[in-house]
């Protein structure tokens, strides 16, 4: 079962923000797609048999180094590509296959492992109606999103399981990393997509989503607090279909 709330509070955090207007598209995939793009260590998660990957849109702001160092730049819109994971004792987090940034100060990030790309990203917003587009700089993939926003509507458990993770996992120097996150629970609300092209997940090496997406959508939260990233488990070379056994 997914948490609501956050499993473990971030007494020291490395960075602090908030994330607002954020959209979530989520697809069904293959476990044994999504598990090919995982590294040793991680087994893919799923939900009603199948691995989900989300494309997830929001705007960064209050953007904290430990949380008193404003980040130049410190407000700026990031779009992620994320999948769904499990480590074998069970605890669950997100694995990015791509993140872009509209900011290039987060690409030093990828010393750590994690897969940042400098892009040109703007979101507007219409009265109820919020739009995204994005492409990653130097050409390659882009994405144009446009959603209706509605009334408040309460979490269910599916809600939760396809927006909301407690930890980060990133791969460096032959390890598994993992960095816990916390923040408020999510604040949804009612949301039809109007608009979508994205090559996002073909760049991130899958097959094309077939059919319409699991549409969620967050005013905003916060703060966020990202603590101390830390070894999870040994990681070796890429996983195989034989680690979806539970």
């Amino acid at each position: 079962m997914t948490s609501f709330s956050a499993e473990q509070p971030v007494v020291f955090p490395l960075l602090t923000a908030r994330w607002l207007s954020q959209t979530f598209l989520n697809w069904p995939y293959a476990p044994e797609e999504v598990q090919a793009l995982l590294p040793g260590g991680l087994r893919v998660d799923v939900f009603r048999n199948a691995a989900w990957v989300g494309v997830t849109p929001f705007l960064m702001t209050e953007v904290k180094a430990l949380g008193v160092v404003a980040v130049p730049g410190q407000e700026f819109s990031e779009t992620n590509v994320r999948t769904y994971v499990r480590l074998p004792d069970g605890r669950r987090g997100l694995w990015f296959l791509s993140i872009e940034a509209g900011n290039p100060i987060m690409t030093a990030a990828r010393l750590a492992g994690v897969p940042y790309h400098a892009g040109n990203l703007k979101i507007g917003t219409d009265g109820p109606v919020v739009h995204y587009t994005g492409e990653r700089r130097g050409g390659g993939p882009r994405y144009r999103l446009t959603v209706r926003t509605g009334a408040p509507v309460e979490m269910t458990e599916q809600d939760a399981w396809l927006t909301t993770r407690w930890r980060a996992f990133t791969r460096r120097a032959g390890l598994l990393w993992e960095t816990p996150v916390e923040h408020p629970p999510y604040r949804l609300a009612r949301v039809t997509l109007l608009d979508l092209d994205e090559t996002l997940t073909v760049g991130a090496g899958l097959s094309a989503p077939v059919g319409e997406p699991v549409v969620h959508y967050s005013p905003g939260v916060g703060p966020v607090r990202l603590g101390v990233t830390r070894p999870a488990v040994a990681c070796r070379s890429r996983s195989s279909a034989s680690a979806l056994a539970p």
